[in-house]
């Protein structure tokens, strides 16, 4: 890559290396671009983040390494690899660089899994993996074909038998007369020195980033989460540490819920199922109980009054709100409405025409006009909010139509 020397292609295992800096420019953003002769950080690439790590000058001082990145040379023949560090550094000055290795060993883990997984989508399948990203915090990988659940347990159960199985990761530059006999995946058409990335049995992919010696070094694979993506499948795991990371939180969340219905961890899910059941029969009984009160309250609204608008908590159903609100129009011959909230949180409204006609429009942009209400609708209803105003201020408003 242009000046520098890539160590991590000379081993993905190199911690620590000493280097001499090339060139140091500031950044827009007040940081510093270093360029070093040599370097074991591996840029953001192939969509995979970067190493961080720290560079320490021989007397000692240290700069962060918050970024390593590609881009192009100062005279724009070319591309470099630049480490973005917290503060300027003189050119020519000698520097140890330190990665943070479990940073990059969890990556490595992360990565060398995908290409297990991809590779067993590919043979089995004959998928493509069409997009990738591995980030501090997810790896997700695209296919374009459907994969079902029993589909996903088995391939998940094929690639933890590859890992257990401890296979040699092998990665190489082949000549342009070896790749021709060399099947290997690859997003997009490639040239110059490929690199290939092989686990006998499994995969062969082209690719540019660390990965771990062995298999057995990934520990184990977890699928996250598995959805139909662009008439394909996005798939989420995790592997090694962060796969362990992710099933204690998950085995903390499930002993909770054991706990809280004394229960075993095996019947938790029949009585979230349950509970659901009977908090649907309460939601049920709890919206005929208002219904039936609300109509108690409509029979004694006076028929003859025009307009009518009613003022109700903010947990008020928006069904019960436009039920209510029809019911009143086919009483009332002015406007109709219902507000529904409080006011240092503001209201939800719902304002319905009368029997004897009238615009719903006119009111909601009356509304809009004096408090900056939101909303629409058509002539016959409208519905919106209102914040920053108080219920007297409203009614007197309504009330005045």
């Amino acid at each position: 890559m242009g000046k520098t020397v890539e160590l991590y292609y000379e081993s993905a295992y190199i911690t620590e290396f000493d280097a001499n800096v090339l060139e140091c420019r500031e950044r827009e953003d007040g940081k510093f671009e270093a360029v070093l002769d040599k370097t074991a950080f591996f840029p953001e690439q192939g969509g995979q983040t970067p190493d961080f790590g720290v560079l320490i000058t021989q007397d000692n001082e240290e700069f962060t390494v918050s970024y390593t990145g590609i881009g192009k040379t100062s005279d724009g023949a070319g591309d470099e690899i630049y480490h973005v560090i917290d503060k300027s550094i003189e050119a020519g000055a000698c520097v140890h660089g330190r990665i943070d290795w479990e940073h990059r060993f969890s990556n490595m883990q992360q990565h060398t899994g995908e290409h297990i997984f991809s590779g067993i989508v590919n043979s089995k399948f004959g998928y493509d993996n069409v997009g990738f990203h591995l980030s501090d915090t997810e790896v997700t990988m695209d296919y374009n074909g459907a994969l079902s659940t029993e589909d996903i347990k088995e391939i998940e159960k094929s690639v933890n038998e590859a890992i257990w199985k401890n296979i040699k990761v092998v990665a190489s530059f082949p000549s342009e007369d070896e790749l021709k006999y060399i099947p290997y995946r690859s997003k997009k058409e490639l040239s110059g020195a490929i690199r290939i990335v092989n686990i006998e049995g499994y995969d062969s992919c082209a690719c540019c980033a660390p990965h771990v010696e062995r298999t057995g070094e990934i520990g184990f694979l977890k699928v996250v989460s598995v959805r139909n993506y662009k008439g394909g499948v996005r798939v989420n795991i995790l592997c090694g540490k962060r796969a362990l990371e992710f099933l204690t939180l998950g085995h903390e969340i499930l002993s909770g819920l054991a706990a809280d219905f004394t229960t075993s961890f095996d019947k938790v899910s029949s009585s979230v199922s349950r509970l659901k059941d009977e908090n649907a029969a309460l939601k049920a009984e709890l919206y005929a109980e208002r219904e039936k009160l609300l109509k108690y309250e409509l029979s004694e609204i006076d028929k003859d009054l025009k307009n009518v608008f009613l003022f109700k908590s903010a947990d008020t159903d928006m069904n019960i709100m436009r039920k209510t609100v029809n019911m009143l129009a086919e009483e009332h011959a002015g406007f109709c409405g219902m507000f529904a909230g409080n006011d240092s949180d503001g209201y939800r409204y719902i304002i319905a025409s009368g029997k004897d006609g009238g615009d719903a429009r006119t009111v909601a942009q009356l509304l809009r006009e004096k408090f900056g209400a939101k909303g629409g609708g058509s002539d016959l209803m409208v519905q919106g909010s209102i914040a920053g105003v108080s219920l007297d201020d409203i009614s007197e408003c309504c009330n005045n139509l």
